[in-house]
């Protein structure tokens, strides 16, 4: 299992969340897909559920702040200061949708739009370091920014994080890495197939075994298939959402 011990690097993907309208729900359906189980946090946090592999935190589930608020995964961003970063962000062009705030005794937040509207969170710790368990199956193992227009883009988040870019041989052209220190850190680039009129949006991509077990596991819990499991030099990979419509993907290694 890779596991991942204290806080992240500053600027690195550290954490993943989502909100829905039926928690219970929600864990009854990751938990048959991905495998997860989940740690109740109590009232005072809204019993925002941690799931877990192995005993070790993988993601969060919590519930919609308002009723009919989408129900959608939230990608953080590991800051040392996340005031800081808040105005570096909304002094490049992005706009702070919600923050800085705290969850006393885990970190200080902020969510933020980049300039061509993909929302993300910003995360600083204060005992919470975000995700335990990373590239196995259960765990993160990479996050896309699906951009409307990739170039402004990529300079907000230079700007904001110091990311360098590396174009990816077998991708569509208009796809990059994105890199802190020379360490590939995600994906950035254009929606990628996606329908006329989808926002610019971030993906997040959970490690599973089996992609096309896991796809009907989905399925069969009342979430539907966005795009079907195909083979890439990269892995083997589908696009799904979950029975409150929250996108996700799924990737595992290509079947023998």
């Amino acid at each position: 299992m890779t596991t991942h011990e204290g806080p992240w690097q500053a600027g690195t993907p550290c954490w993943v969340d989502l909100t829905v309208p039926d928690v219970a729900a929600a864990t009854r359906f990751y938990g048959s897909v991905l495998g997860w189980t989940f740690v109740d946090t109590g009232p005072d946090f809204g019993n925002y559920r941690i799931a877990q592999v192995g005993g070790r935190a993988a993601a969060g589930i919590g519930p919609v702040m308002q009723e009919g608020q989408p129900s959608f995964w939230t990608l953080y961003i590991a800051s040392d200061d996340a005031d800081a970063t808040a105005k570096l962000a909304t002094d490049n062009g992005g706009t702070v949708i919600a923050g800085p705030m705290d969850i006393p005794g885990s970190g200080r937040m902020v969510i933020v739009a980049d300039t061509v509207g993909a929302v993300f969170g910003v995360w600083q710790t204060l005992g919470m370091d975000g995700a335990q368990v990373v590239n196995e199956p259960g765990g993160l193992v990479w996050e896309d920014a699906r951009l409307t227009d990739p170039e402004p883009a990529r300079a907000f988040y230079a700007a904001v994080f110091g990311y360098t870019y590396d174009a990816v041989e077998g991708a569509p052209g208009d796809y990059t890495t994105f890199s802190l220190g020379g360490e590939v850190k995600g994906g950035m680039g254009g929606l990628m197939g996606a329908p006329e009129g989808t926002p610019s949006h971030w993906i997040a991509y959970f490690g599973v075994a089996d992609v096309d077990a896991a796809v009907a596991a989905v399925q069969a819990g009342g979430g539907a298939v966005v795009m079907a499991p195909a083979n890439s030099p990269f892995g083997r990979m589908g696009i799904v959402t979950d029975p409150f419509g929250a996108p996700f993907c799924l990737h595992g290694p290509v079947p023998d």
